[in-house]
């Protein structure tokens, strides 16, 4: 489950980490209410004004502005709620902006230059073992970095037997450069952010930057966490945090309707049971010169409401060129979920694109006659070969 950057600050602040202080705006005036309030209780004169929706680099689509008085504050706010914004995160059409964070400005003159960093704490999939991911090129583009300068991306496994040891934190400051009391400073905000990251079950904490403030403060200036969804039962504090609004449509209502659904690009609609079956049919559609236009898990219970609920998924898709329906009969007998499909056909009417149904295992060979006497606009098949031909056929 994704979060809003003030969301994961107010996550990050629970545990004691220093996050640049806002207050969340849903309109103009809300905007200058905040910034007032934040005026008051931290004396910055100037305002970030940051739209809140799910993707990175919202500075670069002009999501990110700084006001330098009150009625920049209204006027900015004005023009990013409401807004379509594009990112290299986000699809042609972008993501509507429908809050700002109003926040403090932490880059004031001081004693010492201010410095960006990049911080981040994920599950390094090879080792199985928790990583910090650092360096000093905060403020950029992670995946820049480590394209262009590998060199100055640094990373420090933790054994989770025992957890993130002093001298780990020590070393991710020593190798970002700091000293005196930023280096103290950077110990802290390390281990605070790693118990954040255990205790709350995240699968990805990103700060990005973190930032040494001239008076050697050091403090998360943004904050993208990717809550763990599997750990939302020990958290559900965490649930209300969710904004669907930010998700896709036909991904919640899938969801709602308990199928395993991910909506993709492609052209051919896909229906299956079970994942590794429909990761090997989406190949088998690239294959066929096809694109999978979704991953969709029926489950082991392809009953013809589950099977309608899917074939109306689907087709909300106008992409959606033609359907290819593969089920593995193991548990579930192919006969009923040949009978499904046609009894979900009935009860929809009419569908007005080609339809592939591939079944095989227990009862295969009823479940094909069941299809081929149906007297509906089905192609059957047996084998995975039949399918992709079948699909190339009515691609053609």
């Amino acid at each position: 489950m994704n979060l809003h950057e003030y969301q994961g600050k107010e996550i990050l602040n629970s545990f004691g980490v220093r996050i640049q202080r806002g207050i969340v705006a849903q309109n103009a005036n809300e905007a200058v209410a905040a910034a007032k309030q934040l005026t008051n209780e931290t004396g910055t004169s100037w305002h970030v004004i940051k739209a809140q929706v799910h993707a990175g680099g919202r500075g670069k689509g002009g999501g990110v502005k700084l006001a330098k008085n009150l009625q920049e504050v209204e006027e900015i706010a004005g023009q990013i709620i409401g807004m379509n914004l594009i990112t290299p995160q986000t699809s042609a059409e972008g993501k509507k902006v429908h809050q700002v964070l109003v926040a403090e400005d932490v880059y004031y003159p001081g004693e010492s230059e201010t410095d960006e960093f990049y911080v981040s704490v994920l599950l390094n999939r090879s080792t199985g073992r928790n990583m910090i991911m650092y360096s000093t090129e905060g403020g950029m583009d992670i995946e820049t970095v480590a394209e262009e300068t590998p060199e100055l991306i640094f990373t420090e496994e933790i054994d989770p037997t025992v957890g993130l040891l002093p001298f780990q934190a020590r070393r991710v400051a020593f190798n970002l450069g700091l000293s005196g009391l930023a280096f103290k400073e950077m110990t802290k905000f390390v281990t605070a952010l790693y118990t954040a990251y255990v205790k709350s079950d995240s699968s990805l904490f990103e700060i990005n930057p973190v930032l040494k403030t001239s008076d050697n403060k050091i403090m998360a200036v943004d904050a993208k966490v990717t809550i763990d969804d599997n750990a939302l039962y020990r958290h559900k504090n965490y649930i209300d945090l969710r904004d669907v609004r930010e998700e896709s449509a036909i991904e919640v209502e899938a969801g709602e309707l308990g199928l395993n659904y991910v909506d993709l690009d492609g052209n051919v609609g896909c229906m299956v049971n079970g994942a590794g079956l429909a990761m090997a049919t989406m190949d088998l559609i690239k294959q066929a010169g096809g694109e999978p236009a979704n991953f969709l898990d029926v489950g082991g219970t392809a009953d013809a409401a589950r099977v309608e609920a899917a074939f109306k998924i689907i087709l909300k898709d106008p992409a959606v060129k033609a359907i290819l329906i593969n089920i593995f009969g193991g548990i579930v007998r192919c006969d009923r979920v040949a009978q499904g499909v046609i009894d979900a056909y009935k009860n929809m009417g009419t569908i007005n694109v080609p339809i592939i149904v591939r079944l095989q295992g227990t009862n295969a060979d009823i479940a094909k006659d069941l299809i081929d006497n149906s007297g509906l606009d089905v192609m059957s098949a047996t084998e995975f070969q039949e399918a992709a031909d079948k699909v190339q056929q009515v691609l053609a």
